[in-house]
């Protein structure tokens, strides 16, 4: 099968590897209809995480091929959502909704890793897997971008807004113009804020921002931008969406609360440690981490697609297939596409 791989910092390429197979009674094989290059790949793909040469990607949608002995709630020919979490459904993290932090989920397994590619193997798909009614020829091209970013960033844009603890008639700052604070701004929205803060310099991401229901555009940065939130707002956010994960994102989004706010993080941190007492002082909660997807997909964020009624696949603006899996990073990488999509087959 052709898979994207990592070859080094800078250098991704389709490889021929062997087809992924089932490997335990909770396995599901999937043939890959659409991928996607995250915001996070940049981060080894720029050199500034370490990771050793392997297959990539960890977004996609796709038809079920094979299935475990164990594997009931799927079956062969089924249109799947593929979550990045693979949760188990069953430990005490699932059963609380956050399937993000399975307790049975096996972070080293790399022969899960690789959703850029035709095959995918797919632990825990009895529980973990989205169904998707019908068939991919039931989509228009649109529809099927919007149902692709189910499998990760609409699903950790919401999970900004739903840690931040966004409610009906709350103003809401979101850090970050990636598509995940992008999709953040839906969620928000999802979550009946009134009024949506997007904090972005980007002409084309402060448009998309708009559209999907931002109020608001910040474009500076730092106590600047604590300074024009807290004169637009009369004293801070109710909610605040940290998705970037810099050191100076998360330092704003903490200043921009008014006392008794909530931060939702769900940008990757970069750095390890950070200054509480800024929290303690303003009575800020901070929680976040990583997206309880299948849950949030089941719950809300299906049916809102299927409805017409959220349109997150607007945050693909360009499209590759695997032989320019390359150019689909760069294109990232240097800003020219708010995410690229990776068309696998029909």
């Amino acid at each position: 099968m052709k898979t994207a791989f990592f070859v080094e910092p800078g250098k991704v390429e389709a490889q021929d590897l062997p087809k992924a197979t089932v490997k335990k009674p909770t396995d599901a094989v999937l043939k890959i209809v659409r991928a996607c290059v995250c915001g996070s790949d940049l981060w080894w793909y720029r050199g500034l995480s370490k990771r050793e040469p392997s297959p990539v990607g960890h977004e996609a949608i796709g038809i079920v091929e094979s299935v475990g002995d164990d594997v009931t709630n799927v079956k062969p020919g089924d249109f799947v959502i593929a979550p990045f979490t693979h949760g188990c459904g069953h430990c005490a993290a699932c059963l609380a909704g956050f399937d993000g932090d399975c307790l049975n989920r096996d972070s080293d397994d790399k022969e899960v890793v690789g959703y850029q590619g035709e095959y995918l193997r797919f632990k825990n798909a009895d529980w973990a897997l989205v169904k998707i009614p019908g068939q991919p020829s039931d989509y228009t091209d649109d529809q099927l971008n919007d149902l692709l970013t189910l499998s990760d960033v609409m699903a950790t844009g919401y999970h900004a807004a739903k840690m931040a603890e966004v409610k009906a008639g709350d103003t809401v700052v979101v850090m970050g113009d990636g598509a995940v604070g992008l999709c953040g701004v839906i969620g928000a929205k999802l979550l009946g804020a009134k009024r949506i803060i997007a904090m972005s310099r980007h002409e084309d991401r402060q448009k998309l921002a708009k559209a999907f229901g931002a109020t608001d555009i910040v474009p500076e940065r730092g106590d600047e931008a604590v300074e024009r939130v807290m004169a637009l707002t009369d004293g801070g956010a109710d909610a605040v969406l940290e998705c970037v994960g810099m050191e100076q994102s998360v330092d704003t989004a903490v200043k921009v609360g008014r006392p008794g706010a909530v931060v939702g993080r769900v940008g990757v941190p970069q750095k390890a440690t950070m200054n509480t007492n800024d929290l303690f002082w303003r009575n800020i909660g901070l929680r976040g981490g990583i997206a309880a997807v299948t849950t949030y997909d089941r719950e809300t964020l299906l049916d809102a697609v299927l409805k017409g009624e959220i349109h997150p696949g607007k945050v693909f603006t360009q499209r590759f297939d695997l032989d320019h899996v390359q150019q689909a990073y760069e294109a990232m990488d240097q800003r020219k596409a708010i995410k690229s999509l990776l068309v696998i087959s029909d």
